[in-house]
């Protein structure tokens, strides 16, 4: 798909993305651009991460197994929840291994900052999530809660495992992540793929579940993935540089933004499940402003994101 950016009647600048839809049985339905290209999966696995953990033994509340799958926004309600997980195993912020950053949402930055703390921490990053798990799972299962992050260790040899028995590609060699863990590679079928797993295996669907039942939690409610999330009625992920997957009711759908820009990737994913009518009219005009994003001048709309070749 291309798409133009349109200030004031101009196309001004463009973007584009790859997108493919499969069905239930995990067959072709929709696809724009070329299935294959190239990614790091980045934070979209996270919910196949998240699998690791429980199969290392690691059980959880739904609201606590749904932050493990965030890329959160870094609110009390987020924080509260990744020192709970710790707390719970006997573990301390201290043992967080990700970038030391500041909240994701401008909002919970500020609430930060109004009360005094200007500080980056590792608590803040938006996988903190993800890292508390994995250090329960480590504490339950016995491995080192040290060396977590090294490729090698046992829970990151068990993700590489899962990535490619879901996605049925080789995810090696691995490369690093913005917090600091594996992040693996891909295709954005093979994202679909595993996608299409998330909605439909039994042994996935307690983290479909969460996910689904607690979008809030996944990604807050203003950035274009969680607007979606309100509406699509499965599990959706985002992962950095303009990727994202998403599962409901047989559909699912994978979508990269070559710019990087996730925005543009949750219009793609939308424009698709419009094409293939995964979603309702009601949900369409709900998300008109996920589906063709706003250009702003002087804090007013001066114009949209236009599909201009699907």
């Amino acid at each position: 798909m291309r798409f133009a950016r349109v200030r004031s009647g101009l196309a001004e600048s463009f973007e584009d993305a790859t997108v493919v839809a499969l069905d239930g049985s995990g067959k072709i339905v929709f696809a724009s651009g070329n299935p294959d290209t190239p990614v790091f999966y980045r934070s979209a696995i996270k919910p196949f991460q998240a699998l690791a953990a429980a199969r290392a033994g690691l059980d959880l509340p739904d609201e606590h197994l749904a932050v493990t799958c965030a890329s959160h926004g870094g609110f009390p309600v987020h924080i509260g929840i990744v020192e709970a997980i710790l707390t719970d195993h006997e573990l301390t912020m201290d043992h967080l291994r990700c970038t030391p950053g500041r909240p994701l949402s401008r909002t919970a930055d500020e609430l930060q900052l109004m009360g005094g703390n200007s500080k980056l921490e590792p608590r803040f990053h938006n996988c903190s999530g993800k890292h508390s798990g994995w250090l329960a799972a480590c504490r339950v299962t016995g491995w080192d809660t040290e060396t977590y992050l090294d490729p090698d260790h046992p829970l990151q040899r068990s993700i590489v495992e899962i990535i490619a028995e879901f996605t049925e590609i080789d995810p090696e060699p691995v490369g690093v992540d913005g917090c600091g863990a594996p992040t693996l590679r891909g295709s954005v079928v093979g994202l679909a793929r595993a996608f299409c797993h998330l909605g439909s295996d039994a042994e996935l669907a307690p983290i479909a579940r969460a996910m689904t039942r607690f979008g809030a939690l996944v990604a807050d409610n203003v950035r274009a993935d969680g607007r979606l999330g309100l509406w699509w009625g499965g599990p959706q992920k985002i992962g950095a540089t303009g990727l994202i997957g998403m599962t409901r009711n047989g559909v699912t759908i994978a979508a990269k933004a070559h710019s990087g820009n996730p925005e543009v990737a949750v219009a793609a994913a939308l424009i698709a499940a419009e094409r293939i009518g995964a979603l309702p009219v009601a949900a369409l005009d709900a998300l008109e402003d996920q589906i063709r994003p706003p250009v702003i001048g002087a804090g007013r709309t001066v114009g949209r994101m236009e599909l201009i070749d699907a």
